[in-house]
């Protein structure tokens, strides 16, 4: 812990630019896609190499020299633009290409849901990136103290000479539709005391209504909503407060921690607030076709459990008829948590927005007695060999009302 402490305090000097993300199936190899290396968007791509923004070439390439730190892997590491789309072809994207294959640890379908972190230098005129992937919980929770949670689908850009917190930079891949609200859409309330992660998940039900989605489709939307949602609010709230300045550094990284905090708050509850709201308009009860957070035991809170939880106590009612839900947002590094939950139901059901796991990693957790459920836009980012076995929320859905 303490080597990547000191890699992000040395990497974080003036002129430095970060890229942060989570490493999809389609990053590394593990959906079985042609095209294998992390895809970056165009706007944050264009950022650190200004020089690869010539639509008028085709495929225009940028080389540079990737140092993978702690393990002293070096690389030198092609970003290509594929912009084919604009001669008649199908593809428009930025991807870094040219690690190696198998060999490459950033290609390695187990890192599937890893943190990785891009830091690109210029250091004798030429381009220089390090480079450092998560290999545990504890170095992904090190990066989301300085980062803020880091959620599938979501890119981080970072300059340090900005002096301005990494928090503020998180951003997702830009949608048609758009749930942004404009300040005077906010309630004037929540101008003066930032709303709870309820309200905001609330806020998401009425702009995006249950009318024809499916539970799957509704999910997805709802939480792509919720993020403009929340980064309105966010900024209507904390802008007036930082704009008028700091009277010390203590109060500036006061507010940016709250921001933070906020942050990482919201994240935490924000797809199990989803789940719960979608499981009542499914018409499930509460209390009596499931329960929401029920203490079983000591230290021992399961997000959900079905039917509900007394006849998790009546141990005369059959183990085959009760069920467990996790909902975690990315399941690479937290899923082995779910494990303790509860002695009785030998399969326990995780619900996952994670881009796609490994075959390995899929085999251990279905080796562990869990049963993964990705929404179905979700699915085609797992490996074709473990689709047919993932589950929809939908399907779950009609399952748990049969209990």
């Amino acid at each position: 812990m303490s080597n990547l402490k000191q890699w992000i305090e040395e990497n974080s000097n003036s002129g430095a630019i970060w890229i942060v993300k989570r490493l999809s199936a389609n990053d590394t190899r593990a959906s079985g896609a042609h095209q294998a290396g992390p895809y970056i968007p165009k706007k944050l791509t264009f950022e650190v190499f200004p020089e690869l923004n010539r639509p008028e070439i085709e495929n225009p390439d940028v080389r540079f020299r990737l140092l993978l730190s702690a393990l002293g892997e070096s690389r030198n590491v092609r970003v290509v633009w594929y912009n084919n789309r604009m001669r008649g072809g199908t593809r428009d994207e930025i991807r870094f290409t040219n690690f190696g294959g198998a060999k490459s640890t950033i290609l390695d379908p187990d890192r599937t849901g890893a943190v990785v972190a891009f830091v690109f230098l210029t250091e004798d005129k030429r381009r220089v990136c390090n480079a450092w992937v998560s290999r545990s919980l504890e170095k992904v929770d090190l990066f989301e103290d300085v980062f803020g949670e880091i959620e599938p689908k979501q890119f981080i850009l970072w300059k340090p000479e900005t002096k301005r917190n990494p928090s503020e930079f998180h951003s997702r891949r830009p949608r048609k539709k758009s749930c942004w609200l404009a300040p005077d859409q906010i309630p004037a309330s929540w101008l003066e005391r930032f709303p709870s992660c309820a309200e905001i998940v609330e806020k998401s039900v009425e702009l995006v209504p249950k009318n024809s989605l499916d539970a799957d489709e509704r999910l997805g939307r709802r939480r792509e909503c919720e993020w403009d949602v929340y980064r309105s609010i966010e900024e209507a709230y904390w802008s007036p407060r930082i704009l008028t300045g700091f009277e010390n550094l203590s109060e500036f990284w006061g507010k940016a921690n709250s921001i933070l905090q906020s942050r990482k708050t919201r994240s935490g509850r924000s797809l199990e607030l989803h789940t719960l709201r979608i499981l009542e308009e499914e018409g499930l009860e509460s209390e009596i076709s499931f329960s929401y957070a029920p203490v079983l035991a000591e230290n021992r809170r399961p997000d959900f459990v079905f039917p509900n939880s007394e006849v998790f106590f009546d141990l005369d009612f059959p183990t085959e008829r009760l069920r467990l839900l996790a909902v975690k947002t990315t399941c690479r590094d937290r899923w082995r948590q779910i494990l303790n939950e509860s002695q009785r139901v030998e399969i326990k059901h995780l619900l996952t927005l994670q881009e796609g796991v490994s075959e390995n990693q899929y085999a251990e957790m279905k080796d562990s007695g869990v049963k993964l459920i990705v929404p179905e836009p979700f699915q085609a980012t797992f490996p074709k060999a473990v689709r047919s076995e993932l589950m929809s929320l939908k399907e779950f859905v009609n399952e748990v009302k049969q209990l």
